[in-house]
């Protein structure tokens, strides 16, 4: 056995021992790393705000607070605890323990090993009603950590998306990016849209970024057209050759809706098996293209040339769509929260049983 698993097997021992002889350091470590979430979050935040996020008392709010404030972890100002440097560089370690102690790094690989490309899972939280917003926040730091000086980023719509853009935090020094659309928009709103996310990241990032003026739904011969325009072609150039692209994967049913699809459209789509979607594309529960839309953007042909593609949902009623969209043939990177892995893992389960 290699020195490495050794040692990854005695860590894994020990965390088990330590587990059952001393419950009480993983619940104090669980707690502080959950009021360090919260902090990074929502800062400036109150004893009071964050006692009814974590359904504690104020009293033991103050205590955690105390004892990461005299380890320089956070800072209290009169709006309320602000993280710290040391404390953000904690909190992404803890993240790590975490997920060894809750079994998350083993469902990483597991899932990682059945999808042929790399899974990171957002441990399951104690405050389960913002998992949305947590799951922006730690994708927004994997693509902080894999993005490089004067890369070109491509970015979907979406309020998963939303999210990341929100949650992502400014760099000292200025990484001379480039982000752009990689469709054109919805008609839904302007937060959510591929533009107002691209600028987003751009300007947090430091760099610059394009915009795509133009809706998602229109007629083929239109977009023959459009597609041509100088402006149009030059951010669609840029989207094709993008060193990153990160994307959303949305329920077949649900993205028809946002689309406008016609009722007649969506019952053919509901016969036809359609789960997942992706790019305009909607896929059957083993993955084939079953319909697809007219849309100015990238298509799926265009992603195998694109060194990174990341994929991101959230949610076990995604589970299908995420299982029916993504394909190593498309992406490398998929991040999800812990429910939406189990879901999946659970679908794998069920297949095989069948099988």
């Amino acid at each position: 056995m290699s020195h490495s698993k050794v040692e990854g097997y005695l860590m894994a021992d020990y965390l088990k021992l330590q587990k059952r002889i001393a419950p009480e350091i993983f619940k104090v470590i669980e707690r502080r790393y959950e009021i360090l979430k919260l902090v990074e979050r929502l800062q400036p935040i109150g004893r009071r705000s964050l006692a009814q996020e974590l359904d504690l008392s104020e009293r033991t709010i103050r205590k955690h607070l105390d004892f990461l404030k005299d380890k320089k972890f956070i800072d209290t100002t009169s709006a309320g605890a602000v993280i710290t440097l040391n404390g953000g560089k904690m909190l992404r370690e803890l993240e790590l323990f975490i997920k060894e102690l809750k079994g998350t790094s083993k469902l990483e690989k597991r899932l990682g090993s059945f999808l042929a490309m790399e899974v990171h899972i957002l441990p399951k939280s104690i405050n389960s009603t913002q998992v949305k917003e947590e799951l922006g926040r730690f994708a927004a730091y994997i693509l902080k950590d894999m993005i490089s000086y004067g890369e070109v980023i491509a970015v979907t719509g979406g309020t998963t998306l939303s999210t990341l853009a929100e949650a992502m935090t400014p760099v000292s020094k200025n990484l001379n990016i480039t982000v752009v659309p990689a469709r054109g928009g919805l008609g839904e709103e302007v937060e959510i849209q591929s533009n107002t996310i691209a600028a987003k990241i751009a300007k947090k990032l430091g760099g610059e970024y394009y915009l795509l003026h133009t809706p998602d739904n229109l007629k083929k011969e239109t977009i023959s057209t459009l597609i041509k325009e100088p402006s149009i072609k030059k951010v669609l150039d840029l989207a094709k050759r993008a060193d990153v692209l990160i994307h959303g994967i949305g329920t077949a049913q649900v993205m028809a809706k946002r689309r406008g699809m016609p009722l007649s459209e969506i019952e053919k789509l509901k016969k036809a098996g359609a789960v997942g979607e992706a790019f305009g594309y909607y896929f059957n529960q083993v993955g084939k293209i079953v319909y697809s839309t007219e849309s100015v953007g990238l298509k799926l042909s265009d992603l195998a040339k694109i060194k990174k593609v990341v994929a991101i949902a959230e949610g076990k009623n995604k589970a299908k769509a995420i299982l029916a969209s993504v394909s190593k043939d498309y992406q490398d990177i998929l991040i999800v929260d812990e429910d939406a892995a189990m879901g999946i893992l659970e679908l794998i389960d069920q297949e095989n049983k069948v099988n």
